[in-house]
């Protein structure tokens, strides 16, 4: 299992950008964080500034985003969209798509996958993938 560092996570951005920057060959996985990175010009002066964001600490608490997490939820999702994994999450989502628009779709589905992975953080188990789906098929229903 792939597990990084809060470093590497924010490197792969910062990398992945400057190659954006750069026009330089991109992996695949790459390519779509930087859409992700495109949907959010609010962090690109972030992205721009490796040497005073890496190190950057967030405090919900204070009512900031953590923009590396915020990317790294979107990202998470469009891998799950891109396998249906949870099966049945590409029916939902598009439920969702259809009727808020794609990002504003998306961003729906962060906080359903934001809460369940806290809450199996806070349990220690794994993220429970049918509470999830429910999260999400309730979110459509609204």
């Amino acid at each position: 299992m792939f597990n990084p560092t809060r470093e590497q996570v924010r490197q792969f951005f910062f990398d992945a950008w400057r190659k954006y920057r750069q026009a330089s060959q991109m992996t695949a996985l790459e390519g779509m964080a930087l859409q992700v990175m495109l949907a959010h010009p609010e962090y690109h002066v972030v992205l721009n500034d490796p040497d005073n964001y890496l190190e950057q600490e967030y405090f919900p608490e204070m009512g900031e985003t953590n923009p590396f997490l915020h990317m790294s939820l979107h990202l998470s999702m469009l891998e799950q969209l891109s396998i249906d994994q949870p099966p049945g999450i590409v029916a939902v989502y598009h439920q969702l798509a259809s009727r808020l628009g794609e990002h504003p779709a998306q961003h729906v589905v962060l906080d359903c996958l934001a809460e369940i992975v806290w809450q199996g953080q806070r349990d220690g188990r794994t993220p429970d993938s049918k509470a999830y789906l429910e999260c999400l098929q309730q979110a459509a229903k609204k």
